[in-house]
């Protein structure tokens, strides 16, 4: 390829990056006058590409906004930064059609220079992951926009869902945001059909249509806070109240937004004058704290650190399919704390601490 032709070339990939450009710049980068800078643009307008010149003490060039242009040319950094993102994006779950990113890495492969892409594929096949891939169900690219459009322009949509039990329904939708948790991508609104909010999966949404119309948001947590709050109050088995001696920080550690909810609790356990702050199951007020399984040493916050001003009584509240495996978080928490309901919870916490204080009483 020759010098002029490269530079031309060169002058369209800083063209494509956006913004305006000088012609002082463009001469310091292309390593020209601005008088070549000026025939190298002529070149491209002859080519049918939108070049604007616009004048004035701060002129320059820039390409025309929504132009579609032919195939990217990407930098060596560009190049890996896409095929990365894509292999990251299929592992976590951001991607639509099961092969769409595996045939869009093909595609820059096949166009990459020889070298640029020996040099890709050494990065990639030396890269090892500390979790393997995960499973997930990808949403329909045409959903995914079509509800994307939808909450830019606060449009309500119908959507034709699939619930867990394999329900199928038809109903209106106010879509505040997607949000991606956790390999899955969701749509949070108003059912303006029963006047609650809902959370839905979007890769059970088998077709989503705009509706006539606009509406308003209401003022409240961003999107994916309400996502989080609507799984840790979802229909479980078990609803699960507590109450637990803590900064909100140390209980998110080990309950995060997704599990659980964190309030202010309207008072501690009953006085137990007999007990210290990390009382066992026997109490009398019917707390159990894995935290001090047989021990009953001494007071909130004492040896993790924490000031014992930052810690107040906290009311925690989850729904879970299954408590068998609330007792060890409880006891990892190393805080004192009171269990509300359910009584079932309460045996399996006693059990844990005598499982623990049996194994520490052992030579």
């Amino acid at each position: 390829m020759s010098r002029p032709t490269a530079r031309v070339l060169t002058l369209l990939e800083l063209l494509q990056s956006g913004g305006l450009r000088t012609v002082a710049e463009l001469a310091d980068r292309l390593g020209v006058d601005g008088r070549t800078v000026r025939r190298y643009v002529d070149q491209l307008v002859d080519l049918d590409l939108p070049v604007e010149a616009v004048r004035g003490r701060y002129g320059g060039y820039r390409l025309a906004s929504g132009y579609r242009l032919p195939p990217l040319m990407l930098s060596d950094d560009e190049a890996l930064a896409v095929l990365l993102g894509l292999v990251a994006g299929r592992r976590a779950g951001l991607t639509t059609a099961d092969t769409a990113s595996e045939t869009a890495a093909a595609k820059i492969r096949r166009v990459l220079p020889a070298p640029l892409a020996r040099r890709l594929d050494t990065v990639l096949e030396s890269l090892a992951f500390t979790t393997p891939p995960g499973e997930f169900a990808t949403p329909d690219a045409d959903v995914l926009l079509t509800v994307a459009d939808a909450v830019r322009h606060r449009r309500p949509v119908s959507i034709r869902y699939t619930d867990r039990d394999g329900r199928r329904s038809e109903r209106p939708l106010h879509p505040y945001g997607i949000v991606a948790h956790s390999g899955r991508w969701y749509v949070t609104g108003a059912d303006p059909g029963i006047g609650e909010e809902r959370t839905f999966r979007l890769d059970r949404i088998a077709d989503a249509r705009t509706l006539p119309g606009s509406f308003d948001e209401p003022a409240g947590p961003d999107p994916a806070q309400r996502v989080l709050s609507g799984f840790a109050t979802a229909d479980y088995r078990y609803e699960v109240v507590l109450r637990i001696h803590a900064t909100v920080d140390q209980i998110r550690a080990r309950l995060p937004a997704s599990v659980a909810s964190v309030t202010d609790a309207e008072f501690g356990p009953d006085p137990d004058p007999g007990a210290g702050a990390g009382a066992g199951a026997g109490a009398e007020s019917g707390s159990a704290s894995a935290s001090r399984a047989g021990s009953g040493a001494g007071e909130p916050g004492a040896g993790d650190g924490a000031e014992p001003a930052a810690e107040g009584w906290l009311r925690v509240e989850l729904r879970v399919e299954r408590l068998d495996w609330l007792p060890a978080v409880l006891a990892s928490l190393d805080r004192p704390f009171v269990i509300e309901r359910p009584d079932e919870l309460r045996d399996l916490v006693t059990a844990l601490a005598d499982r623990l204080a049996s194994c520490a009483r052992r030579a």
